[in-house]
C-alpha cells in the first residue's frame, strides 16, 4: 500500500499587498511540491477560477477592484478554503505576515481546531518550523 501525500493548505496575507501577495504564494506552493505534497493554493485557485485579473495590475490588493476587474467574490474563496481545510487538509503552512490578516487567522484557528499541523514558512517559501 502507497502512502499518501501530505496535503498542505497554504495561508498568508492578501489584501492590501500589491497583486495581492501572489507571487509569494506561488513560490511558496513551488517550495512546498518539492517536498512531495500536495498543496491548495487559493491563489492558483482565483487565477483558475477569475484569471489573471483577479491580481495583474492590483497595485493595493484592493478587493473591490478584483470583484469588479474579475468578478472575485470573497464569499465562495472563504468558503473554498475553509472548506479543503476542514475536509481534506493535513497541515496548514502560513506565509510571513499571516499574523495581520483575517483569513490567514481564520484558516490558521480552523486548523488548530481540528488538531492539524501548522508550518511557519520563510519568505522563499522554505519551512522555518511547525507549531
Amino acid at each position: 500500500m502507497t502512502q499518501s501525500k501530505l496535503k498542505i493548505y497554504l495561508a498568508g496575507p492578501m489584501r492590501g499587498i500589491p497583486e495581492f501577495n501572489f507571487p509569494a504564494f506561488f513560490a511558496a506552493a513551488i517550495q512546498l511540491r518539492k517536498t512531495g505534497a500536495f498543496v491548495f493554493n487559493p491563489a492558483e485557485r482565483d487565477v483558475e477560477r477569475h484569471g489573471e485579473s483577479t491580481y495583474k495590475g492590483n497595485l493595493t490588493g484592493d478587493i473591490k477592484q478584483a470583484e469588479h476587474d474579475a468578478g472575485f467574490n470573497l464569499r465562495v474563496a472563504l468558503h473554498d478554503d475553509l472548506s479543503f481545510i476542514c475536509l481534506e487538509a493535513d497541515a496548514v503552512a502560513l506565509l510571513p505576515g499571516w499574523q495581520r490578516s483575517k483569513g490567514a487567522c481564520a484558516e490558521r484557528e480552523t486548523a488548530l481546531a481540528l488538531g492539524l499541523s501548522i508550518m511557519r514558512l520563510t519568505y522563499t517559501g522554505e519551512i522555518d518550523y511547525y507549531e
